[in-house]
């Protein structure tokens, strides 16, 4: 974290809230929101290049990060947590920006509260058509058991360290400003949230098919390519075009799921390029 930068904590809907902000409340408030086992400061480096323009707010999302942790039994609504952020903080309007599962909660704030955004950003949500349900066979708890969520809980059983030399292989033209916070967050991760995010954590779950063209926000959609491990399709990208026009939709055709970490340049360009027709 830049040392002219401040983090301070919340209680929303009883609960502990973690956040860093960049300003000071006399710039336009832009909300970034991270994915799934990172944290707010994995969005450091776009913060960095916006906090002259942006007064940058962001969160740690309960059960990730420093904020709360999952209490058993507990319902977990991050779209309210969010709002409940917003408000607290009297930020009004702000623009929202998400990452995968901060794309899905930037969307709920669009649907489900839209006096709360002026805009919304969405880098490679989790959009898919729906599948025909399929009657499996029955299977171990550990086979059945989906891949993230065995590659999440694994993170208990890794070193900082450790995680910071596979990053740094895997990832060699990731800056420290990423990758430490990166793997930090691996470190803080709710293990009691991994049950929750596989059941679709939202307590109030939106169907982008039957909400995406009553939207009326401007949306910036910024994908990559499925077949490198984007989540968003062709298709979808596709069927967003003809369920709402309005939808800016910008394709890296060279990188996967990691947009902004992967292609930090192009992100960049199609972010400030769609801030810029906003002011």
């Amino acid at each position: 974290m830049l040392s002219h930068w401040t983090q301070s904590d919340l209680i929303v809907n009883g609960v502990q809230i973690h956040y860093y902000r960049t300003g000071k409340g006399d710039k336009r408030p832009l909300v970034l929101v991270h994915g799934f086992s990172d944290n707010g400061l994995c969005w450091s480096p776009v913060a960095r290049q916006l906090e002259s323009e942006y007064d940058v707010i962001m969160p740690d999302m309960r059960g990730h990060g420093l904020s709360a942790r999952l209490q058993p039994g507990e319902k977990v609504d991050m779209a309210a947590d969010l709002a409940g952020l917003i408000r607290t903080l009297a930020l009004g309007s702000p623009l929202i920006c998400g990452h995968s599962m901060g794309a899905m909660i930037t969307y709920q704030i669009g649907v489900r509260f839209p006096e709360l955004a002026s805009a919304l950003v969405l880098e490679d949500p989790p959009w898919w058509f729906p599948q025909p349900q399929v009657v499996q066979p029955p299977q171990s708890d550990e086979s059945a058991e989906p891949p993230i969520a065995k590659w999440a809980r694994s993170l208990a059983h890794q070193t900082f360290d450790e995680l910071l030399a596979q990053n740094r292989l895997d990832h060699p033209d990731w800056p420290d400003e990423l990758l430490l916070p990166m793997c930090e967050s691996k470190k803080q991760l709710d293990p009691a949230i991994v049950d929750t995010m596989v059941k679709r954590m939202n307590a109030q779950e939106v169907n982008w098919l039957t909400s995406i063209e009553n939207v009326k926000h401007p949306v910036l959609l910024v994908v990559g390519n499925a077949e490198l491990g984007g989540i968003v399709t062709a298709e979808v990208v596709a069927k967003v075009k003809q369920l709402n026009p309005q939808v800016n939709i910008t394709v890296i055709s060279d990188v996967g799921h990691l947009i902004r970490f992967d292609k930090p340049g192009e992100f960049m360009n199609t972010l400030r390029s769609f801030l810029k027709r906003l002011s």
